[in-house]
């Protein structure tokens, strides 16, 4: 054989593993949002039933519930892109948070049952969001590496492949919790 078609087959194999490489992360990255996706779902789906409990107990948190139910309208739309729910469920985040810290402050209602119950189906719920969210973050991490990266990056730009966003904490979820704070509050 001539080496000048030896030298063709090696490069086009090459091109083919570094195509088949780049559509397996892309793959990849697509379906762990979607599981994110499936998670954040059962979320929204489990907050009306949190709203409708909490609701005649606090009556004077009703801006609270407005975004919580606003949010979760925004999050649960169809043709959005990955973006925006990432953003969304930042700001969705945030609210619940706020929402389950309010909840505290009322000792009847955090004695009740079904909220007992909620609490505990949000907490199992959050947890498989936060695998959920690890594992797709490490698909990201590895797509934009491969996009980023020689010779990988080369045929990305081909195939017109962008830098996909992380699922990533706000600033303020990151500082420290002051313990005595918590307790100078009550």
């Amino acid at each position: 054989m001539n080496t000048t078609i030896i030298i063709l087959i090696i490069l086009t194999i090459i091109l083919v593993l570094m195509y088949n490489s780049l559509i397996a992360k892309k793959n990849q990255v697509e379906n762990l949002f979607a599981s994110v996706d499936v998670q954040l779902k059962k979320r929204y789906d489990l907050v009306p039933n949190i709203v409708a409990s909490v609701k005649k107990y606090m009556d004077h948190e009703s801006s609270l519930l407005k975004e919580i139910t606003f949010l979760r309208s925004q999050g649960i739309r169809r043709n959005i892109n990955d973006s925006e729910k990432i953003n969304i469920d930042k700001k969705f985040s945030k609210a619940l948070a706020g929402l389950m810290v309010t909840v505290e402050e009322y000792p009847e209602l955090k004695a009740s049952e079904n909220i007992i119950q909620l609490q505990k189906s949000l907490n199992e719920i959050e947890e498989q969001i936060s695998a959920s969210r690890r594992a797709y973050n490490q698909a990201v991490t590895d797509y934009n590496n491969a996009i980023e990266m020689i010779p990988t990056n080369f045929m990305a730009k081909m195939m017109n492949y962008k830098e996909k966003k992380l699922f990533e904490i706000e600033d303020t979820q990151k500082d420290n919790i002051l313990v005595e704070e918590l307790f100078n509050n009550k």
